[in-house]
């Protein structure tokens, strides 16, 4: 996708999005404080992404403030909305972010860096992540159906329980719970993430953006984006993916597949040209795939859209209009 214009005081420019260059966008932190050290920055940080103090500042930091200020009105209209109804309600329900994007595209640092800047908000400080990971249908599941090798396609999603546990967390129960996945051995796992009465949700994930499935009657059916507050959708070009992808794999050859107990263990002796050419193969038969027929159409769906540069770091910024 090329670069839209930004839009300037005074435009014509009828496009229903505001895009703005990495300097613009930078500006709009302001002489806010910067609330992570560095530590707590390679914390987050996934394999192979670049990010930094600077990055963080110029970048995310005005991210989280334009989040913090939507949520807070957000609550604004709830409050005055259930006063219109007149039943008053002591507590809204959370508001949910999606986090779109493609494998290896930075999508999961994003998502853990913005519980991060958003937990440091008093006004909203219990932030909770889940990954749509666990609510992968089980290996076995998946080879039953033949989807071994479509695994983070749509289909390859229990998608009624993601559905489920969505609207459960936008209905305002006190406590639910996720699955948890092993990225160790590839599958789901019986452990469970509570979240209890949070503030602000984040949910991360390939396809939180698909658009809902007509039902077998004809009917249109629901997405879990359709109870989503606001969304992100982390984009890149996707040459670098794809070579992102690979450096990825070849730093896991070295250390996590390198686990007796890692699905990928047999990738763990291969030699560099063999890596490669592994990594090259499964981007090419399945993530970029993915990408390309799945994935990338949602990006139009986004509240918020990052552009990332060969490097990593954001070089644009496209935010819809209210």
């Amino acid at each position: 996708m090329g670069i839209m214009s930004v839009t300037q005081p005074g435009s014509s420019d009828t496009s229903p999005y505001v895009e703005l260059e990495r300097r613009a966008w930078a500006d709009l932190a302001g002489d806010a404080p910067q609330p992570l050290t560095q530590t707590e920055i390679d914390k987050v940080r996934g394999l192979g992404d670049e990010l930094d103090l600077e990055e963080v500042r110029q970048v995310y930091v005005p991210l989280a403030r334009l989040i913090s200020m939507r949520v807070r009105y957000a609550g604004e209209l709830y409050r005055s909305t259930e006063a219109f109804l007149r039943r008053p309600q002591p507590q809204r329900t959370p508001y949910v972010i999606g986090i779109a994007g493609s494998v290896a595209v930075g999508k999961s640092t994003t998502a853990r860096l913005l519980r991060e800047l958003l937990a440091k908000d008093d006004a909203h400080s219990n932030v909770s992540l889940v990954t749509t990971d666990g609510f992968l249908l089980p290996n076995a599941e998946l080879e039953r159906r033949g989807l071994l090798e479509r695994k983070g396609f749509p289909e390859s999603y229990d998608r009624k329980a993601l559905l489920r546990f969505v609207m459960a967390v936008k209905s305002g129960r006190e406590v639910v719970e996720a699955p948890v996945y092993s990225h160790l051995t590839y599958d789901v796992t019986d452990e469970v993430v509570t979240l209890n009465r949070p503030d602000v949700v984040l949910i991360e994930g390939l396809n939180v953006l698909q658009p809902a499935r007509t039902r077998g009657d004809g009917r249109p059916g629901l997405a879990i984006s359709d109870f989503f507050d606001f969304s992100v959708y982390v984009d890149a070009a996707r040459k670098d993916i794809r070579r992102w992808y690979a450096e990825r794999f070849l730093r896991l050859r070295e250390t996590a597949f390198r686990n007796p107990d890692s699905y990928f263990v047999r990738y763990g002796a291969l030699d560099e040209e063999a890596a490669i050419a592994q990594a090259s193969l499964l981007w090419d038969s399945i993530n970029g795939p993915n990408l390309k027929e799945n994935i990338e159409p949602t990006r139009g769906r986004a509240t918020l859209v990052l552009r990332k540069d060969a490097d990593h770091s954001v070089r644009w910024v496209r935010l819809r209009k209210l």
